[in-house]
């Protein structure tokens, strides 16, 4: 298990903490335990947000797909 040390404004901290105690109650392991929680959400939301960036930069450049034109009869074998 890995420590960090961090500085964080002292309302921050104050709210974190009730809300912690609010939340999960007080005792051993229920700061780091929601610490943890917020640092898990944090990267999902981060790699959330870079996966859209890239999807969007490949829609922008758009898709190539041949030849080939595509037609309503030709998709719903109409003839």
């Amino acid at each position: 298990m890995g420590t960090i040390t961090i500085n964080v404004d002292d309302n921050m901290e104050a709210k974190f903490r009730e809300v912690v105690a609010e939340e999960k109650g007080v005792g051993k392991g229920k700061l780091g335990s929601a610490v943890e929680e917020a640092l898990d959400l944090w990267i999902k939301n981060k790699e959330q947000k870079d996966i859209a960036q890239r999807q969007l930069e490949l829609m922008k450049k758009g898709f190539h797909l041949g030849k080939y034109v595509f037609n309503r009869d030709d998709l719903h074998g109409r003839k």
